[in-house]
């Protein structure tokens, strides 16, 4: 597979990035979220906007945002009315992006946003960087389940990540015109950085800090995230091929009017 050459960024070129935050239940935090983003690319003198993704939250979640966009016309709320899973917020987040890279990470702030500045110099050579957590600072059944989930994920598809889940990852969001991703519950990151993978663009990882979470209830060990997880993988297993070869094909197809 070819792999893509990522664009070299022109001396002087301003930074455009679209900041992407899901979040479910994060009243407690979500201020403070959008505050440490806000502050991290300003002081880089980005051009920027920061996106919000409210996947359903029953508590004062979207209102809070919502007050954040009024003081801050970059800091953007995008609502779904029902929590439909965190793959699906976070491709609401993606796809709603305008700028020319995209940052994802969650708005539970269990990791230091301003360490993107360790990701941002290595995108000179790669379409995506992605985040591993150094220490997790999970607690112990999660790690295993984390431990588990990446073996399978790594042993039926080839290595994806050695962090699949890292909620700290940036890429070029021309990436999108080729990656469809499929998965709206948690094997979102797995079929996003597998299908990056096959379709040859290069990716780096790069160490991040991760901290316990201060506020708020994780849902990534509930017994229907689990099994839908699995559902996921198995319908990506069964029709990757296919889904690849329509992205071929879709590219080699001359255009419309053309």
């Amino acid at each position: 597979m070819a792999r893509h050459r990522p664009h070299e960024k022109d001396e002087g070129d301003v930074l455009s990035i679209s900041a992407v935050l899901p979040a479910y239940n994060e009243e407690q935090v979500i201020a403070a979220s959008v505050a440490a983003m806000v502050k991290t690319l300003e002081s880089l003198n980005a051009d920027y906007e920061v996106i919000v993704v409210n996947d359903g939250s029953r508590d004062r979640t979207a209102e809070i945002v919502t007050r954040l966009g009024q003081e801050n016309p970059r800091v953007r709320l995008v609502s779904h009315e029902r929590n439909q899973g965190y793959g699906a917020a976070v491709w609401t987040g993606f796809t709603s992006a305008v700028k020319d890279l995209v940052f994802l990470t969650d708005g539970d702030k269990q990791f230091d946003v301003d360490e993107i500045n360790l990701l941002l110099p290595m995108m000179d050579g790669a379409d995506m960087v992605i985040g591993y957590r150094q220490k997790r600072a999970d607690p112990p059944m999660r790690l295993f389940n984390a431990w588990g989930w990446k073996l399978l994920v790594n042993g039926l598809f080839g290595y994806a990540a050695r962090d699949i889940d890292c909620a700290f990852k940036l890429f070029r969001r021309r990436i999108l015109d080729r990656v469809e991703v499929h998965s709206r519950g948690a094997t979102f990151s797995a079929e996003f950085l597998i299908k990056a993978r096959r379709l040859g663009y290069v990716i780096l990882e790069r160490g991040v800090s991760h901290y316990p979470r201060p506020a708020g209830q994780a849902t990534g060990a509930k017994p229907a995230v689990i099994l839908r997880a699995f559902r996921e993988l198995w319908q990506l297993r069964l029709g990757l091929e296919a889904d690849l070869a329509r992205t071929a094909a879709s590219r080699e197809a001359p255009r419309p009017g053309i």
